[in-house]
């Protein structure tokens, strides 16, 4: 089941106009039709759901959350104003707390216990900005700031505020006031410059830098695109670089070339989870191994970050399979790893993958599976074996042929040994898989141990529980309005005199505000029958100047000599009012 965030920008800036005679707000939220238009072609989209996030103030800023449906959505984005800050980091931030509320009470992360690549709820966020320096309510802010204080219970145990199939990418709209008559170039959208391009990249996503309507249409084809059920993963180059190979196959020795970093030795892109077509869920065995050894003396876990580092070893080795074991099998996203692998043309060998620190007895950690290339050279893909398989393999194998599933000492003891050196996690779906193969009952239930601390599995269930309460609450919070304050308000009288005009307004003043006693006689509930107490909207700010589009242009020369007089004290007078009454007065005069 898809999640699909929008994150609408909804600063002041958002009002400006394009050459399209709409402003950018108008133009996200019809980028926010479109994209469900066109993804409503593919029949999978039945499933998807739709969420919306805006810049305002936590927890206000979330308007279609976990319990709304397509119609709360859609009037939530028709409604949207623009008339904040640019509080993008703020932002990002609700939007992974908002997609991270359920994780901790499914068990989605598993923390501890290794990473299931078939146990994943995919998440695109796609924002839309216009790329405007980020503020708040301290000033201007030249860098992208994702606040690290997190009220969700947990968030502690991973590095990062996203997870691994949460990915992020930007609309940043740069349309111009006016059109242009130089022509439109074809071909694929640039990547924006602003800061939160490197956040999209952190994450497996990108941005887009959009000029035209067109390139707007262009990506959101693209984004759609970009819908997959799957996980990112860091892949990273161990030990030497392989032998070239020729085209006719053979094998070259070695050249001599220069250290620098090729783009195929580090790679962070999706592998693909492809769902099972009857059940419409992914299906898998194997975790990948986090990267320690789980220790039941420790009474934490330590953090893990988002995204699994694999590191692949060039060494050509011959792929190994047997009969009944299941393995799992998931196709990297093209790379330039996945461009190296299949030009070499070796599709019948393979690279194995380590995690560092898996083992108890290893830097480097044993293989847990490999790379390779498909049959006909199309894609690489991922397989995802027992743990340290080139061990294990053999065994199963000759269980099965040699002592027709009847082991004997020596056996069982080489079996033990491989126990011993493979991570806890490892036990229960080794046992599973054992069944599937119909081999007879080789570990023990009481044998079956994560491998944590009773301590740490205590905090983990009281994680979940907190988790839920918090859920709960921010769950609640959605769709409630912005809190009113009191205040006072004045109605706009034009045949009541100026109060500015007493001579004592500034003895009123102070009675008011409650500064100075004001004597009974000057208080009189005539002259100040236009002020009320009310309830006055906190996103209303008092407007101590006039709107400067409110300027007739014929009178931009007289209004900019008074502000220079004003604003540069170029008279020895004061500063006075501009009102109906000042105006008449002093046509009056002329």
């Amino acid at each position: 089941m898809p999640i699909l965030l929008f994150l609408i920008d909804t600063s002041a800036s958002m009002n400006q106009r394009s050459y399209l005679g709409i402003t950018y707000l108008d133009i996200a939220k019809g980028a926010v039709e479109l994209f469900m238009k066109l993804r409503a072609r593919d029949p999978a989209s039945r499933a998807d759901r739709y969420m919306l996030v805006t810049f305002d103030e936590a927890p206000f800023a979330i308007k279609a959350g976990w319990k709304e449906n397509h119609t709360t959505f859609m009037n939530e984005l028709k409604n949207l104003q623009a008339t904040g800050l640019t509080t993008l980091g703020q932002a990002l931030r609700a939007s992974f707390d908002l997609l991270n509320l359920n994780r901790l009470v499914s068990g989605i992360d598993n923390y501890g216990q290794g990473r299931n690549p078939f146990f994943l709820e995919p998440s695109v966020i796609i924002t839309i900005s216009d790329g405007s320096r980020m503020t708040n309510n301290g000033g201007v802010q030249d860098e992208l700031h994702l606040p690290l204080n997190s009220p969700l219970p947990g968030s502690e145990l991973t590095k990062e505020p996203f997870r691994w199939d949460q990915r992020l990418f930007a609309l940043v709209l740069r349309l111009p006031g006016a059109s242009s008559l130089e022509a439109e170039q074809l071909g694929s959208v640039p990547s924006d410059e602003s800061a939160v391009t490197q956040m999209c990249e952190v994450t497996g996503g990108r941005s887009y830098c959009v000029r035209t309507q067109r390139m707007l249409n262009q990506c959101l084809e693209s984004l759609v695109q970009k819908v997959q059920s799957g996980v990112v993963i860091n892949f990273e180059k161990t030990g030497s670089d392989p032998a070239p190979i020729s085209e006719d196959g053979v094998v070259e020795p070695p050249r001599a070339t220069l250290c620098t970093p090729q783009a195929w030795h580090s790679c962070h892109k999706l592998i693909y989870v492809r769902p099972n077509p009857k059940t419409g869920v992914p299906v898998g065995h194997w975790p990948i191994p986090e990267s320690f050894w789980p220790d039941q003396n420790s009474p934490t876990l330590p953090p893990r970050t988002a995204h699994p580092v694999v590191r692949f070893s060039c060494a050509d080795c011959e792929p190994m399979v047997i009969d009944k074991l299941p393995f799992d099998k998931y196709e990297l996203e093209p790379s330039p790893l996945t461009q190296y692998i299949l030009e070499r043309k070796s599709p019948h060998t393979c690279w194995q993958v380590f995690v560092s620190n898996s083992g108890k007895y290893s830097d480097l950690g044993h293989p847990f599976g490999y790379l390779k290339a498909s049959t006909t050279l199309t894609c690489v893909n991922f397989f995802v074996m027992p743990y340290n398989y080139p061990v294990l393999l053999p065994q199963l194998d000759d269980l099965l042929k040699v002592h027709k599933l009847k082991p004997n000492l020596k056996w069982r003891q080489t079996f033990d040994n491989y126990l011993k050196i493979m991570p806890p996690y490892y036990l229960l779906p080794l046992k599973k898989a054992l069944r599937m193969m119909g081999v007879p009952n080789l570990i023990s239930d009481s044998s079956l141990d994560c491998g944590l601390s009773y301590s740490v599995i205590s905090y983990l269930k009281k994680l979940s529980q907190q988790a839920k309460i918090e859920s709960d609450r921010i769950v609640a919070s959605v769709g409630k309005k912005t809190p009113q304050q009191l205040g006072i308000k004045v109605k706009n009288q034009s045949s009541v005199l100026s109060l500015a005009y007493r001579k004592d307004f500034k003895q009123l003043l102070q009675g008011i505000t409650g500064e100075a006693p004001l004597r009974p006689l000057e208080m009189s509930m005539k002259e100040f029958g236009g002020f009320q107490i009310a309830i006055l909207n906190k996103d209303v700010k008092p407007q101590s100047y006039r709107n400067a589009y409110d300027i007739s242009r014929w009178n931009l020369l007289d209004q900019l000599t008074r502000m220079r007089s004003n604003l540069l004290k170029t008279t020895q007078k004061l500063i006075q009012g501009q009102d109906e009454d000042f105006l008449l007065q002093s046509w009056r005069c002329q």
